[in-house]
């Protein structure tokens, strides 16, 4: 069966948990920071480590038939490609941002005024979609000093934390569009059988890392209260203790559901609750 080639971003925000994630995948693959290809060992992929701008466009074309990269990036450059997964991580938002003593207030204050960006495309659909006229001047890198420059009134950036915005004595202003890592595929490959297998190792990571193994104790006749907090994957696991008259419940639940019903369960009578993390869940 012949190899997929999946491309990852070979540095920056994205590139250390793509890697993870494949990893977490059970591929295995080695000397990926020095090189631009590596095949994985035990199962039909290869990796190509490429620049993000560059990904989309390599698997609209089928260079490459899968690609991890930011939505972001995928808009902007404007390429035909099928979303498969998002993937949770990378997330960050695409912001217009001012100067902290700047007279811009609303968007429509944009009218007239300049915009540096990375994302001109992006932006155009942006301020088209409000009826603002605005002057987009095109910067590379580097964005958050072009008003500080006096090269432009404002600027539209990816924003993740938004420390860099503050350092350069910017404050954000207004949302774009919100952004994060999407697993891609070239038209056509929809069917494939590596890409199915590839799918449901990404899946059953994904689920794993948003829920949690709980396991707790409770007397039986508190066990119907109990049960009726715990919706995980299928019912609970109900396991007798030494002790007459008491069980251990064992069962999956999101995390952020459970820590909403944290003090639900002990009111019910939950005792010696214990929270372990999960490697993989195969549906």
């Amino acid at each position: 069966m012949k190899n997929l080639k999946i491309a990852i971003q070979k540095s920056g925000r994205l590139n250390e948990k793509s890697v993870q994630l494949l990893k977490n995948c059970g591929l295995d693959f080695e000397n990926y920071k020095s090189s631009l290809i590596t095949t994985v060992s035990n199962f039909p992929l290869e990796i190509l480590f490429l620049r993000d701008d560059d990904i989309p466009g390599y698997v609209e074309q089928g260079i490459a038939d899968l690609g991890i990269v930011g939505e972001n990036v995928i808009d902007e450059t404007e390429s035909e490609v099928n979303y498969l997964q998002r993937l949770g991580f990378g997330k960050c938002t695409l912001k217009l941002a001012v100067q902290k003593d700047s007279k811009i207030q609303d968007l429509k204050d944009l009218n007239g005024k300049s915009i540096a960006t990375s994302y001109p495309v992006i932006l155009k659909k942006f301020l088209d979609e409000y009826r603002i006229e605005a002057d987009i001047q095109m910067i590379s890198g580097s964005v958050e000093i072009a008003p500080g420059l006096g090269l432009s009134d404002a600027i539209c950036d990816i924003v993740s934390t938004g420390g860099t915005l503050k350092n350069n004595g910017l404050k954000q202003f207004a949302d774009v569009r919100k952004s994060e890592a999407i697993l891609i595929g070239r038209p056509g490959l929809e069917d494939n059988e590596i890409l199915m297998e590839l799918l449901q190792r990404i899946q059953s990571v994904l689920l794993a890392k948003e829920t949690k193994y709980v396991v707790l104790n409770v007397e039986k006749t508190n066990l119907p209260t109990i049960t009726a907090l715990l919706h995980g994957v299928k019912s609970p696991t109900v396991v007798p203790l030494a002790e007459e008259g008491w069980v251990a419940v064992h069962t999956v639940i999101s995390e952020d559901d459970f820590w909403g019903k944290i003090n639900k369960l002990k009111s019910a009578g939950a005792q010696g609750i214990v929270v372990m993390p999960i490697e993989k869940i195969i549906m």
